[in-house]
């Protein structure tokens, strides 16, 4: 109870101070975050809630409020009370008035359960996704400017999953489902997830737990910003780590760009995925470009990814050979030890990409991918490294290989750890090589070790003269720290990109180092990414996308966020360091 006789102390002195004039222009320049000590729960059981705060100099008084939302119905229950009357957490309601208090500094200590601020929660059953929320409101308690979150599970039933999925099948956000080994669907079947559904991982397994959609299978994952579905792992909140389990595979039928014969006397334009035996489970490409593989939506995949052998791996999403008609969009993948997202081919599009604390690359693409993306931000942290933001391939096999992986990229932001990569020295922020083609446009690449931009090989460099790279609106700062390089384009690019940067070779243009000034990149646990007032990820020269019915044109800024904050309530940005 030390922390309410403190604020109770603070409140004569802050109550006069209460008015907008002294909020911080973006919001509350404080930090908070809070985690609970298990996603899964059964009805009956008790939770547990710790949070973190840290002022950062904040002095604004704040209205603190904390409820339990179940998702399904929407009804909140606010605490202290426990009931549906809204009060802050010092039970005051907005009859009788909110009070409203500054900050203190707190480190992982328990606001919900013994010892804590608030009493202990007793699990109801309503089973279903649920949102832990603590909300800091303006000194009137009427407007939120920041909100914590941490999703929990309430199911009646632990499911153990194995084998083949082979008839259409749900699986409901009620229960959840635990993979024992590689979980394969196929036979034309569709596995349906429900919103708020909970998959569980396990490790020990070899090859590792996954779930593996065949190009004979499909998978309808549509979760929502208030029920995402969440993949993780089954070990205890503080013993989790990268690799637990393999990983979220989708494979169809889209063309590849691999000779026949290239390895395990794969048919042309055909190829079997990385990490697993060849069969035909495995398998993936063809001709139709339209292939569905698929919906994912509202999905995060955590602690995923296996290093079965040298560039023989598992990462937290893969797509191999998917087309047009999959549906990617508002995807998370967090602690993977792989990369976050790859592309073997295909032609499907994604949007709305958020990865951070893989041990390898974040946008990785070959075998002829020809997709479209926008909006993503990925990120490292000197705690958990990775390597590369973007590596681009056409193929390790033929870089002239047809058709010629050549993506269109818009609004990404790419944030380094300042340390060397994680088992890479040359880890680039755009590492495009092996013949890659691609168009790049309104990025954001800072605080890497090497360069920000690389364009590596002959065979890459002849994209360049051939108009098949094309690079508009690249916004650089802070990059190449592990040689103490300046701080402009040319010492943030190698030299041959320095000359496309420059609009000697190719179609580079708008290489820009200036100085994006995000809000609060480097606070890993409870990140901004938004750039403050005067960035230049807001200036006027940024090119526009087109208006091809993918793309968003009212991106006003470079980088994958601007004012509107998608990331909001659907991720988790918790940092395994900051929770032990």
């Amino acid at each position: 109870m030390r922390y309410v006789y403190l604020l109770m102390i603070a409140s004569s002195a802050w109550a006069q101070e209460c008015s907008e004039s002294t909020l911080p222009a973006l919001g509350p320049k404080a930090s908070l975050y809070i985690w609970s000590d298990k996603y899964v729960y059964q009805p009956g059981q008790e939770l547990t809630l710790r949070w973190t705060v840290k002022t950062n100099g904040d002095t604004y008084p704040y209205t603190i409020v904390a409820f339990r939302q179940n998702n399904q119905t929407g009804l909140r229950t606010f605490l202290p009370g426990g009931d549906s009357t809204p009060t802050d957490i010092f039970g005051n309601s907005t009859q009788a008035g909110f009070r409203a208090q500054p900050l203190l500094d707190l480190n992982k200590q328990v606001a919900i359960g013994s010892g804590g601020l608030l009493p202990a929660a007793t699990i109801p059953a309503e089973p279903g996704m649920h949102t832990i929320t603590v909300q800091l409101r303006d000194c009137s308690g009427t407007r939120v400017l920041k909100t914590a979150y941490m999703k929990i599970g309430v199911v009646d039933e632990l499911v153990d999953v194995e084998g083949t999925i082979e008839q259409n099948r749900t699986w409901v956000s009620t229960k959840a489902y635990r993979l024992r080994g590689v979980v394969t669907v196929r036979n034309n079947a569709v596995l349906t997830i429900e919103p708020g559904t909970f998959v569980i991982g396990q490790p020990g397994s070899q090859p590792p737990s996954m779930l593996l959609v065949s190009r004979n299978g499909r998978i309808h994952a549509a979760g929502t910003r208030s029920r995402p579905i969440v993949m993780t792992s089954s070990l205890p909140f503080g013993e989790r780590t990268r690799g637990d389990w393999g990983g979220l595979v989708l494979l169809g039928r889209a063309p590849v760009n691999v000779a026949a014969g290239t390895t395990n006397s794969n048919a042309a334009g055909e190829f079997s995925i990385e990490g697993l035996p060849a069969t035909e489970d495995t398998r993936y490409g063809g001709s139709d470009v339209n292939h569905n593989c698929g919906t994912l939506a509202y999905v995060r995949v955590e602690y995923a990814g296996s290093i079965l052998s040298p560039n023989n791996e598992l990462n937290s999403f893969t797509w191999g050979g998917c087309g047009k008609q999959t549906v990617s969009h508002h995807l998370q993948a967090i602690y993977g030890l792989d990369d976050a997202f790859e592309w073997f081919g295909g032609t499907n599009d994604a949007k709305y990409l958020v990865g951070g604390l893989n041990a390898d690359d974040f946008v990785d693409y070959q075998l002829g991918w020809t997709g479209r993306l926008q909006y993503g931000v990925f990120y490292q942290s000197p705690d958990d490294r990775g390597n590369r933001g973007i590596e681009g391939d056409n193929s390790e096999y033929n870089a002239s290989a047809t058709p010629l992986s050549k993506p269109v990229l818009y609004n990404l932001s790419f944030i380094g750890s300042g340390q060397p990569g994680f088992d890479e020295t040359n880890s680039p922020g755009i590492y495009l090589r092996r013949g890659a083609g691609g168009e790049i446009y309104n990025v954001l690449v800072t605080n890497f070790a090497s360069t920000g931009v690389f364009l590596d090989g002959a065979p890459t460099l002849a994209q360049i003269d051939s108009g098949n790279i094309k690079m508009d609106g690249v916004l650089l700062w802070n990059n190449g720290l592990g040689t103490q390089a300046p701080n402009t384009v040319a010492g943030q690019v190698d030299a041959n990109t320095l000359t496309f940067a420059q609009g000697s070779r190719g179609e580079g243009r708008n290489f820009v180092a200036a100085d994006p000034k995000l809000f609060r990149p480097l606070e890993y646990s409870d990140p901004d990414f938004r750039g403050a007032f005067g960035s230049a990820a807001f200036s006027p020269r940024w090119v526009q996308a087109p208006d091809d019915g993918f793309f968003d044109q009212n991106a006003s800024f470079l980088g994958g966020i601007g004012d509107d904050n998608w990331l909001e309530e659907w991720t988790s940005f918790l940092q395994d360091i900051d929770i032990k």
